[in-house]
């Protein structure tokens, strides 16, 4: 039997990160990374990132904890004193849930892990078209990052950073995480609420949209299920 190569996948518990892990799976060994950041949601997103990981029967977890975000603040996401939005699809301005280059200390950990274990690829369910126009989402930011970590590594260390969902739109990962039997039940994508999803916040009505115009039922609760298209 071949042995499969190690993968490093950072997993949040959302269903972007979810059906990315899914992808990774076909091909490699994976080791599944998470990051509490002091969020809103943190303890439910963990729960979802244990789910998914015994889903997928994983060995290899890590789990950081990146409490300096709270102290930046600047994020409605780490500041409750910044009100989540509601939903607004349309907009083409960065929101207030962005939280200031978050993929770029999730892909640091993430490479400092992969170079301890020797493992040659980074998996990160980033997506472009269909996000909330995050600057830490754009595929020229991945590709930069990747070059970085080539010069900062050791010269034995090759690292490849896989977005392998980053230009699908949120109907397709659905689809694509169904195809895959991703445990889309056990992710968790709002932004405000820990016991039932909001319904109301953009990454609810992303994943709401994205279900609707799939036509798929989405397997979580809500409080609320607006029509989104």
């Amino acid at each position: 039997m071949i042995k499969k190569e190690l993968a490093v996948v950072a997993v949040s518990g959302g269903m972007d990160s979810c059906v990315t892990a899914a992808i990774a799976n076909k091909k490699f060994d994976l080791a599944f990374a998470h990051i509490n950041y002091g969020q809103r949601t943190e303890k439910r997103e963990l729960k979802a990132f244990n789910d998914i990981a015994d889903f997928f029967n994983i060995k290899k977890r890590l789990i950081i904890d990146f409490t300096h975000f709270t102290k930046i603040g600047g994020s409605s996401l780490t500041n409750k004193q910044i009100e989540i939005s509601k939903a607004d699809l349309s907009n083409k301005e960065i929101p207030s849930s962005y939280v200031p280059f978050r993929n770029a200390n999730i892909l640091s950990a993430c490479t400092s892990w992969a170079e301890e274990l020797n493992a040659k690829y980074i998996f990160i369910g980033a997506v472009y078209e269909d996000s909330s126009g995050y600057p830490d989402c754009r595929p020229s930011f991945f590709r930069a990052f990747e070059k970085m970590v080539d010069e900062g590594t050791k010269p034995s260390t090759k690292i490849k950073i896989e977005t392998p969902i980053i230009n699908f739109t949120k109907a397709e990962i659905i689809k694509k995480g169904i195809e895959l039997d991703a445990p889309l039940n056990l992710t968790w994508s709002c932004y405000k609420n820990e016991e039932q999803a909001c319904g109301e916040c953009d990454s609810c009505a992303l994943r709401l949209r994205g279900f609707q115009i799939a036509g798929i039922e989405d397997p979580i609760k809500y409080l609320i299920r607006p029509a989104y298209i």
